[in-house]
């Protein structure tokens, strides 16, 4: 079996838990394949024991069985631009704090490596959103699994965002921005700007104002069939886009169209998870401090 590792820079307590995760590959004699990033964080003498292979992005790695993420929801984001439509499923080990997407506890590794090594796992499919501008800001990885913004740049004035539905026109918003956010993403920057939460198989986009000048502009609900277009002007000439946690600035006027992308991301879920339990944990729904 073939597995992937990618993660991020890491503290004393997470080496241990990163150790773990190698000794138990090792042990089930996988073959290991370590981010260049990652590997760069893998230059202790513990690590030396263990072999691995280094892969750069981008590259294709359908030949993986599945890939690690260790770290927070951050990091998982990353390990979608790198799986993109290879289709290997992505099992989230949480070092970092929330963790809605990185759901495996840090003391619940050697287990969850078992089950995912022995098969016991479903796929948790999630549609991610592409974004296409007419000036290619993104390149090939063009693709979100959370959310596509359009903010205002700095300390600059708000900006007006001329918003679409299959060319018919919604809403000209005066605000600091607009998200455009996927059922996965609506537990993100959606939900802290008064976004509701989309269950993942709902097939739908969220479109949810940052700051809106206007109190009566609320979030709307659309259909992921849907094609949305943006026209963003201001007293700046620069806006900022982002896709997931890849930032880029863009000119005014310039045409933004995002839709639902032709693949899907697979999630690995063990038994035991699902999402309605992760949102109970995550959001203490339930709790009460009078009890």
């Amino acid at each position: 079996m073939k597995i992937g590792i990618h993660g991020k820079e890491f503290n004393k307590e997470t080496t241990q838990v990163i150790l773990q995760i190698f000794e138990v590959l090792t042990m089930h004699n996988v073959e290991i394949f370590v981010s260049q990033r990652f590997d760069h964080f893998l230059k202790s003498a513990a690590f030396k024991k263990y072999p691995r292979s280094v892969y750069e992005t981008p590259c294709d790695l359908s030949f993986l069985h599945a890939l690690i993420s260790i770290g927070g929801d951050g990091t998982l984001l990353e390990s979608v631009t790198h799986v993109r439509h290879a289709g290997v499923p992505i099992l989230g080990i949480n070092t970092g704090r929330l963790g809605f997407l990185a759901t495996i506890n840090k003391n619940d590794v050697e287990d969850a490596l078992t089950k995912v090594l022995n098969g016991a796992f479903t796929l948790d499919q999630r549609a991610l959103l592409q974004v296409d501008t007419d000036e290619k800001v993104f390149g090939d990885l063009n693709i979100a699994l959370n959310d596509f913004t359009v903010l205002k740049k700095d300390n600059a004035s708000m900006i007006t965002i001329h918003t679409y539905i299959d060319g018919e026109f919604l809403n000209s918003y005066w605000a600091d921005g607009i998200i455009v956010a996927t059922p996965t993403g609506s537990t993100g920057y959606s939900l802290s700007c008064g976004g509701p939460l989309i269950f993942p198989r709902s097939g739908n986009f969220v479109i949810t104002p940052v700051s809106p000048h206007n109190l009566t502009v609320r979030p709307i609900i659309v259909s992921d069939q849907s094609k949305i277009s943006f026209e963003v002007e201001g007293r700046s000439k620069k806006f900022l886009v982002s896709l997931d946690s890849r930032f880029a600035a863009i000119g005014a006027h310039t045409r933004i169209t995002v839709s639902k992308a032709g693949f899907k991301v697979n999630l690995i879920q063990l038994e035991g998870q699902h999402y309605f339990k992760t949102l109970r944990q995550k959001l203490n729904w339930g709790l009460d401090i009078r009890n």
